[in-house]
């Protein structure tokens, strides 16, 4: 008898976590749908795959932000559930003059940096007995900082290392890569004219897909040899040298 797959999506309910979600669970995967304020979002998805098969999608609610609910909600995959699959989507994207205090700061890197990192650790040895694998969603901009984004960049750039260092130390039993999107999905109230220059810079000429990130995660899930490397999904963008600073 064939074990069920388990595969865990933080911020699965919109944009480019709803895609993976959707992806994974037409390749055969349950989903467990991790998901913070967006309940109205997860409750739909969730609908849509048990429709489609059914009790193959569990909700899970947790501010990643909070050590409090990322214990809560490590305790109860682990006792509901054996993963295969933890991919860390959620993140937060505010420009520097929004992070206004200490409290503000602390919520992005938590949210983008600690709490993945956390999810990782606490969750290898359940993913271990599938030998699983996780996927981070990093940034290009983990590499180049994005102009008036300078705490995002770096918390991105600490997860693009945390890929690494969750490879070397949960290897052999988990592997661990990531994927950083380039121009894929536009912050709302984005400007014609940089929207236009950014995609003056990408060689492919325009932007990318939530679909482009999710075949991405297809791929890494059956490349078994694959460990310990980021994947720009970027249209060539970051291959031939892009400005960075100016977004």
């Amino acid at each position: 008898m064939t074990m069920t797959k388990w595969a865990l999506i933080t911020g699965g309910a919109k944009r480019i976590g709803k895609a993976i979600a959707i992806r994974l669970h037409q390749s055969g995967y349950n989903i467990a749908l991790h998901y913070n304020s967006a309940q109205r979002d997860a409750q739909t998805l969730a609908a849509q795959l048990n429709q489609q098969r059914t009790g193959s999608c569990r909700l899970f609610q947790a501010n990643l932000a909070s050590e409090q609910e990322i214990k809560t909600l490590v305790e109860a995959v682990n006792c509901e559930l054996t993963l295969s699959v933890l991919i860390n989507n959620a993140s937060v994207f505010h420009p520097d003059p929004e992070i206004a205090n200490w409290q503000d700061s602390q919520h992005l890197l938590t949210t983008n940096l600690i709490a993945p990192y956390l999810l990782a650790q606490r969750l290898a040895p359940n993913l271990a007995s599938q030998s699983g694998c996780i996927i981070n969603l990093v940034d290009i901009h983990g590499d180049r900082p994005l102009k008036g984004h300078g705490l995002y960049s770096i918390s991105k750039a600490g997860l693009n290392m945390a890929t690494r260092a969750l490879a070397q130390e949960l290897s052999p039993a988990v592997r661990v890569n990531g994927i950083s999107p380039g121009a894929i999905l536009w912050p709302s109230g984005s400007e014609t004219d940089t929207v236009t220059k950014v995609i003056n810079e990408i060689p492919m000429k325009r932007a990318g897909t939530p679909e482009d990130i999710a075949y991405t995660v297809d791929f890494i899930l059956n490349s078994p040899y694959l460990n310990g490397q980021i994947i720009a999904i970027d249209g060539g963008r970051s291959a031939t040298g892009y400005t960075g600073a100016d977004g």
